[in-house]
C-alpha cells in the first residue's frame, strides 16, 4: 500500500466515523476507544488469517499423539492472538441484524482476552459497545463495515499508522482531554531519531498511548534492527489511557509491560539507574504535588527539590523540574533521554534555577530544541525539547551544550496546527549527528535525498510530450469543430460568434514547440552508495539546473495552457451547436479534461521533484564542508563560559542562535536602530491611548 493510499484509507474511514459518531450524537471521548477496538478487531483478524493456516498444520500433525497441544497454545506462541469463530471479523461483519452487534464485540473481545497473557488481559474495550447502540442500532454495524475496507493483506504497520491517526484525530477534535494520551508523530520521531534507541530498556514514565514506543519500534525496522531488541515499560495514571496503551502494544507486537502508577508517588520499575533510554512527553506546569510525597525519594532529590523557600505549604512549585530529575536520574550510566517541556522551563528561576545548575554542572545536557507553536493538540504554551546522554560525560564535547532553535521549520496541516514532514526530522536529527561528528551519517541521508530525487525525475519527459499532445489535440479538435459546423450556423448565430471574439482568439492558439531539456545521464548515473560530499555537491548542483529547466518550461506552457482553457470555455458558449454530434464525434469533452489531467500531472510531477531537491540544498547550503557549523538563527554550540558566565545557566536555544535578519542589507546596528525608532513610536502611541481612557471615564461619569 503506498503512502497516498493509505493517506486516502485514512481519511476515508475517519470521514465514515466520524459522520457516525455525530449522526448518533456520541463524545469523541466517549467513541474513541470504541473505535480504536474495532480496528484492533480487525487487525487482529488480519495477521490471524495470514497463520492459520500454519497454526492448523502444526495442531493437525500431533493430533492424537503425546505430542499434542493444544490449537489456542499453537496461535499465542505463532502470533501472539487466539481467533475463535466468533471473533472473527467475517462472523461480526455478517452478523444478522436481530441480533445485538454490542454483545458481540463484548464476547469476541472477552474470547480474544481468554487467552492472553495476564497482562494483556481486560485491555479490550467492552462494555462502551452497549451504550453506543443504545444510541443507535445502525452505528456498530456500519463501523464494522466500514473498518472492512482495510485490505487484507494490510500489515501491522499499516494497522499501526491507522491506529496512531485515530488517536491524533480524536486529539484534535476532543482538544485537552482527547490529547491527554498522545504525542503528536513528527515530535516523537525527532526524539528518537536523536536518542537513537536501537537496543535496551526504554522507560517512560508519562507514557499516555505508549507513541513513543511504537515510534522507537518504527526506528529499529528503519534501520534494520529487530523489534526484540527493545523491552519497553510504561507508567500512566489513568486506566483507560493504560488499556490504549496495551492495545498499542499488542497491535506492534512491542514486548513490555504499561502499568498503572502515580509516577510521583510510586516505582513500580524501581527506575533510579535502570534504563537505557527515557523518553517522555509529562503533563505540563502540575502544581498540587505535596513536598511529603517525594522529599524522601532519590528519584527526585539527587539534584535538590523546587521548592520556594517562603512557601510554608505542602505544595511543590511546580511539577516540571520533578519529572526533568526523574528523567535524568532514571538513566544508566550510558543512558540517553529526550523528553518535552514549556520553555518556561528552560528559564526558571529560584529552587528550579539550582536544580538546573546542577543539571547542567553534571554534562549530561546534550541538546536543547525550541520547537514550533501549535505542535500539540492540547496545549499551545510554545515547547522545547531537552536531551541528556550520560555518557557524553565522557567525550570531549562534555561541556558543550547544541541549541537548536527550530521554530521556523514546519509543515502547516491547517490553520492552527503544524507538524514536522519525515524529512524535516532527518534534517534536524542531521545537525544532531554533524555535531556528534557522524560524518558519514549526514552522507547518507544526503544520498538517500538524491536516490529518492532519481527515482522521481523518472518520466517527467515523457509527461511533458503527452501534455504536448493533449494540448495541440485540442487546439486541432476547436478548429475542426469550427470549420464543420460553419456551414449548420444561422445567421443569427454567426454574427454573435463574430462579434464575441472567439474566432480571433481561435486564431491565437499555437500549437507547442518540441521542448529540449538539459541530460539527466549524469543524474541518473550518480552512485548513491558512494559517499563523498564534493561528488553530491556537484550532483546536486546539477539536480538544480534541471529542476530550473523543468520549471522554466513550466511557465513557458502555463499562460497558454489557461488561454486555451478559456478559449474552450467560450467555445461552449459560442461556437457549440446543440444536438450536433460532431462535437461529441471530435471527443472535445475527453480532449479539453485530457488537457487538464496531464498538467495537472506536471505540476505534482514537479512538486515531487522540487521537494527532494529542497530538502538537499536546505543540508548543503548550511553544511557545505559536511561538518558542524554555527548558523545564525538555527543553531549553536554553546560553551560553559557562554552558558554559565554569560547566560547564567539559561537553556532557552533562542538566547544562543540568534536572529536572521529578513533583509540581509541591512546591518545588526541598522536593525537596532530600526528596532528602537519603533518602540519610541509605540511609547507615544501608547501614551495616547492613556490620554483617551482617561477622557472616556472623565466622559462615562458626566453621563452616568
Amino acid at each position: 500500500m503506498t503512502t497516498k493510499e493509505l493517506k486516502k484509507l485514512e481519511n476515508d474511514l475517519w470521514d465514515t466515523a466520524n459522520t457516525l459518531r455525530a449522526t448518533g450524537g456520541i463524545k469523541s471521548s466517549d467513541y474513541a476507544v470504541p473505535v480504536l477496538g474495532i480496528i484492533f478487531l480487525r487487525f487482529a483478524d488480519n495477521k490471524y488469517d495470514l497463520v492459520e493456516a500454519d497454526i492448523l498444520k502444526e495442531f493437525e500433525k500431533n493430533r492424537g499423539t503425546r505430542a499434542e497441544v493444544s490449537i489456542e497454545k499453537i496461535a499465542v506462541r505463532t502470533c501472539g492472538i487466539y481467533l475463535s469463530e466468533s471473533s472473527r471479523y467475517e462472523y461480526l461483519l455478517n452478523l444478522p441484524s436481530s441480533q445485538s452487534m454490542a454483545e458481540a464485540i463484548k464476547n469476541a473481545m472477552e474470547d480474544i482476552e481468554k487467552h492472553q497473557d495476564e497482562q494483556f488481559k481486560d485491555i479490550l474495550p467492552k462494555d462502551a459497545y452497549a451504550e453506543i447502540e443504545n444510541n443507535s442500532s445502525e452505528i456498530l454495524p456500519k463501523l464494522i463495515k466500514t473498518f472492512s475496507d482495510i485490505p487484507k493483506d494490510a500489515s501491522g504497520d499499516v494497522f499501526g499508522k491507522i491506529y496512531e491517526y485515530f488517536l491524533g484525530k480524536f486529539a484534535l477534535s476532543e482538544g485537552q482531554k482527547g490529547g491527554e494520551f498522545f504525542t503528536p508523530t513528527s515530535v516523537v520521531k525527532f526524539i528518537v531519531e536523536t536518542i537513537e534507541p536501537y537496543k535496551g530498556k526504554i522507560f517512560d514514565p508519562a507514557c499516555g498511548s505508549g507513541g513513543m514506543f511504537v515510534q522507537s519500534a518504527n526506528f529499529l525496522e528503519r534501520t534494520k534492527h529487530t523489534r526484540d531488541a527493545i523491552y519497553v515499560c510504561g507508567q500512566e495514571n489513568e486506566q483507560s489511557t493504560v488499556k490504549l496503551a496495551k492495545m498499542n502494544l499488542l497491535v506492534n507486537n512491542l514486548s513490555g509491560e504499561i502499568k498503572k502508577a502515580n509516577s510521583y508517588e510510586e516505582n513500580p520499575y524501581n527506575s533510579k539507574g535502570k534504563f537505557d533510554f527515557v523518553m517522555a512527553n509529562p503533563p505540563f506546569n502540575v502544581k498540587g504535588v505535596k513536598e511529603s510525597a517525594v522529599k524522601n525519594d532519590e528519584r527526585f532529590t539527587e539534584y535538590g527539590l523546587p521548592k520556594n523557600k517562603d512557601k510554608k505549604d505542602d505544595k511543590i512549585t511546580d511539577a516540571n523540574y520533578l519529572w526533568i530529575s526523574l528523567f535524568a536520574t532514571s538513566l544508566n550510566d550510558k543512558g540517553r533521554a529526550g523528553f518535552v517541556m514549556p520553555n518556561s522551563a528552560s528559564d526558571a528561576r529560584n529552587s528550579e534555577g539550582e536544580i538546573r545548575k546542577k543539571i547542567v554542572d553534571s554534562g549530561i545536557v546534550e541538546v536543547m530544541v525550541t520547537i514550533p507553536s501549535n505542535m500539540f493538540y492540547t496545549v499551545t504554551l510554545p515547547a522545547t525539547l531537552w536531551f541528556f546522554d550520560k555518557e557524553k560525560v565522557n567525550t570531549p564535547r562534555k561541556d558543550k551544550i547544541l541549541f537548536i532553535d527550530a521554530r521556523a521549520v514546519y509543515n502547516q496541516i491547517d490553520r492552527a496546527h503544524r507538524e514536522w514532514t519525515d524529512e524535516q526530522v532527518q534534517n534536524l536529527a542531521s545537525i544532531v549527528r554533524l555535531h556528534r561528528g557522524e560524518k558519514e551519517r549526514y552522507l547518507e541521508l544526503i544520498a538517500r535525498y538524491i536516490e529518492s530525487f532519481q527515482e522521481n525525475i523518472e518520466g517527467i519527459e515523457k509527461l511533458f510530450d503527452t501534455y504536448h499532445g493533449s494540448h495541440d489535440g485540442l487546439i486541432l479538435a476547436l478548429k475542426s469543430y469550427q470549420e464543420k459546423s460553419e456551414s449548420k450556423r444561422k445567421k443569427e448565430a454567426c454574427e454573435r460568434l463574430k462579434s464575441s471574439g472567439f474566432l480571433e482568439d481561435l486564431e491565437k492558439l499555437q500549437t507547442l514547440e518540441t521542448p529540449s531539456f538539459p541530460s539527466l545521464k549524469e543524474i541518473k548515473s550518480f552512485d548513491t552508495n558512494h559517499h563523498d560530499n564534493s561528488s553530491q555537491i556537484s550532483v546536486a548542483k546539477k539536480i538544480g539546473e534541471v529542476v530550473q529547466s523543468y520549471h522554466d518550461r513550466l511557465k513557458t506552457i502555463q499562460e497558454r495552457h489557461y488561454f486555451l482553457l478559456d478559449t474552450y470555455k467560450s467555445s461552449e458558449k459560442y461556437l457549440k451547436l446543440k444536438a450536433d454530434k460532431t462535437w461529441g464525434e471530435l471527443a472535445l469533452v475527453k480532449k479539453k479534461l485530457f488537457v487538464e489531467l496531464n498538467f495537472n500531472h506536471i505540476q505534482e510531477k514537479l512538486e515531487s521533484i522540487c521537494y527532494w531537491y529542497q530538502n538537499i540544498e536546505w543540508l548543503q547550503s548550511k553544511f557545505p564542508d559536511a561538518k558542524y557549523v554555527d548558523i545564525v538563527g538555527l543553531c549553536k554550540v554553546a560553551l560553559r563560559d557562554e552558558y554559565v558566565d554569560e547566560e547564567d545557566y539559561s537553556l532557552n536555544a533562542g538566547r544562543y542562535v540568534g536572529i536572521t535578519l529578513e533583509d540581509k542589507n541591512i546591518t545588526e546596528e541598522e536593525f537596532k536602530a530600526s528596532l528602537q525608532e519603533k518602540h519610541q513610536k509605540l511609547q507615544v502611541l501608547n501614551e495616547q491611548a492613556h490620554v483617551l481612557e482617561k477622557l472616556i471615564d472623565e466622559n462615562m461619569s458626566k453621563v452616568l
